[in-house]
């Protein structure tokens, strides 16, 4: 049997976590291991380097990043491993996080990085997670189950408002 992979979340900087530990929980909710970290691709490119290098022997199957402004962090990282990097553009005062996303997002060929929404740290989580049960029939079945909890909500949320337009 193997081992369950971990997950790496990783932000450029500390100010990204109160945004960034919303992927950290929902990973923990599917029992994924995570580990967070707090590397620039600016100020300690050689860190992003060798954490990236080693990431796969490290025993991690997935890479979150996360980054504002120029958000070279998701990148960089991409270039130093094969495994799939996940990124996470930052909002940022003076773009929105536009900056960021289109530096996350336009990535040259042969470096690919996965790029949810602005803030969209869960749904980075929630795509680690889908690439994990690639090869996890457990975490699969616990996908299933999120979406099914989720149909449940939406029609429970459509009856609700159903009967209150049917009072009108």
């Amino acid at each position: 049997m193997n081992e369950q992979k971990k997950v790496a979340v990783v932000m450029g900087s500390d100010s990204d976590f109160p945004t960034v530990s919303a992927a950290v929980k929902k990973l923990k909710s599917f029992g994924i291991p995570v580990e967070t970290r707090v590397i620039s691709a600016h100020r300690t490119p050689r860190e992003a380097a060798e954490f990236a290098s080693s990431a796969e022997k490290n025993g991690f199957g997935v890479i979150i990043a996360a980054a504002g402004m120029a958000a070279h962090l998701a990148g960089v990282l991409a270039a130093y491993t094969t495994l799939p990097v996940i990124g996470i553009p930052m909002k940022s005062a003076a773009f929105g996080g536009l900056d960021a996303l289109l530096a996350t997002v336009q990535m040259p060929s042969g470096i690919p990085v996965a790029t949810v929404a602005v803030n969209g740290a869960e749904n980075a989580a929630v795509l680690a997670v889908e690439i994990l049960a690639l090869s996890d029939a457990a975490l699969a079945a616990k996908l299933k189950d999120m979406k099914k909890q989720m149909e449940e909500k939406v029609a429970a949320k459509n009856s609700a408002v159903q009967a209150e337009a049917e009072k009108l």
